[in-house]
């Protein structure tokens, strides 16, 4: 079943310019990557061009990404370009790609990208979940556009949907080349891994969560390959099942029913990923993107919708908190008629400036 977009609550306390495919190396640990595949969750439009790309980022990995361009894009130009990040666990052919197509729709250049190690980029071993490759993901983005002939490298944003919001966040922190931020349905993946559902975490918990793992990895190291947490169905079913927690039941309704089903999203990590997002605090250094501004969009009716209020209140300005009426967390991921996409397209065209001062 399509693994919910990430959560990583489990049981609700936390529980370049290449056209072609992303080479795929052999797993050691029996994981194989996800085969490559043309299946996507939404329709695709005739006013854009889409090609798969494929670009390295700093370690190397092959990063595997969907670049949309406009049909009517003016080769003699440069044009602003924006790059996206999924949902935690989803891959490019599902949110991302809905992001990426709408805003080509719009004029810009846009790649969404499934992050190192899962979908059908590289890296070994698969389905691992790393913060630091996770952000440096989007860097290596950057690279990508800024190389592109279509692209003026000076006018380049990010998008980041639910823990990619995060990691979106954090590039921004170090890479001044990320003009312009917007995060929709935003997730701090360090903060609740670490600290549990709004922070409810309690330091015994903690210890009991991080000897679990140490465990784990003991039993990783005598199998031989890594441990999985649970997948969704392989298939996609057709009513959320009774018993679940109103988030998982959001998560599932998305991920594991045709909604946004795709096999090569299967919600699941290593189990050991999580010591990285213990140690590894996405957010300590948001006030430092000012002055390049941030646009967090949220749904009235989110669970996740804590992680943006608070993040607002730590940034610098510019910035602007943007809540979409009635909607919930996974609405902002494809219901286009409640994503704000003209406003997120005035506000790159605001700020992704030739002229513009880090």
């Amino acid at each position: 079943m399509k693994k919910l977009c990430l959560i990583a609550v489990s049981s609700l306390v936390l529980s370049g310019q290449a056209i072609g495919q992303a080479s795929q190396p052999k797993n050691s640990n029996s994981m194989s990557t996800a085969p490559s595949t043309e299946y996507y969750t939404f329709n695709l439009s005739d006013k854009v061009i889409r090609q798969h790309v494929t670009y390295k980022n700093r370690f190397g990995i092959p990063v595997s990404g969907d670049l949309y361009l406009p049909k009517n894009i003016d080769p003699s130009k440069k044009h602003p370009a924006v790059i996206i990040g999924t949902p935690y666990g989803g891959v490019k052919e599902q949110g991302a790609g809905v992001y990426a197509q709408n805003m080509a729709e719009r004029g810009f250049v846009a790649v969404a990208f499934d992050e190192s190690f899962n979908g059908t980029s590289g890296g070994d071993a698969r389905r691992v979940s790393s913060p630091d490759i996770f952000v440096e993901d989007f860097s290596a983005g950057v690279d990508f556009l800024g190389t592109h002939p279509l692209v003026d490298r000076a006018k380049i944003g990010a998008i980041g949907i639910c823990g990619s919001g995060g990691f979106a966040l954090t590039a921004a922190q170090v890479d001044h080349r990320i003009k312009a931020v917007v995060t929709t349905s935003m997730y701090d993946m360090s903060r609740v891994k670490r600290n549990g559902w709004k922070d409810s975490m309690t330091e015994a918990q903690r210890n009991k969560s991080l000897d679990q793992i140490a465990e784990q990895r003991w039993k990783d190291v005598d199998k031989g390959s890594q441990q999985l947490t649970n997948p969704f169905p392989s298939a996609p079913v057709e009513k959320v099942p009774e018993g679940l927690d109103p988030i998982s039941s959001e998560f599932f309704e998305y991920y594991a029913m045709k909604r946004g089903f795709h096999p090569n999203s299967i919600g699941a990590f290593t189990v050991t990923s999580d010591m990285s997002f213990y140690n590894f605090p996405l957010l300590n250094y948001i006030q430092t993107i000012s002055p390049r501004p941030v646009l967090f969009i949220i749904g009235e009716n989110a669970h996740s919708r804590y992680f943006s209020e608070d993040a607002y209140k730590l940034a610098a300005e510019p910035k602007e908190l943007h809540i979409v009426p009635k909607a919930r967390h996974i609405d902002l991921y494809d219901r286009v008629e409640l994503i704000p996409f003209d406003k997120m397209a005035l506000f790159f065209n605001e700020y992704l400036k030739s002229n513009q001062v880090n």
